[in-house]
């Protein structure tokens, strides 16, 4: 009697195949993952820049003698002490998320950090990461 082979299925060198390029497209995808994350976080920072100007303004125009707080971006306040948390997410890895508003510099570590802002007599915001 004659043993019947089964021919299906994949051979070795074709699955070898697959793994190695399963292994570029990782590699490959990497950094590029990397450096939008880091994007997001700086976004983050200047978002959070945005939103204590927008708090300082109006504290000001409230109050014109106000010159400044401590933003806590929990409760969207300026209050005077220091927050509970900080919320600053940047690293110093460059995701080039740039903002000549605020002064923002993407190779600077703002992790750990909260935003101080200073009014002063003509109503200008100065922002500071402490």
């Amino acid at each position: 009697m004659k043993k019947i082979m089964n021919k299906k299925g994949f051979t070795l060198a074709e699955l070898l195949v697959v793994v190695a390029i399963i292994a570029i497209l990782v590699a490959v995808s990497i950094p590029i993952f990397t450096s939008q994350m880091e994007k997001s976080r700086e976004a983050t920072d200047i978002a959070n820049l945005r939103a204590a100007k927008g708090e300082a303004v109006t504290m000001y125009l409230s109050d014109d003698s106000f010159t400044g707080g401590n933003y806590d971006a929990d409760s969207g306040k300026l209050i005077s002490g220091a927050p509970t948390k900080t919320y600053g997410k940047g690293t110093a890895v460059v995701g080039n998320s740039t903002n000549t508003q605020f002064s923002y510099s993407p190779s600077t570590a703002y992790t750990g950090k909260y935003i101080h802002v200073a009014v002063d007599s003509k109503g200008e915001c100065k922002f500071e990461w402490k």
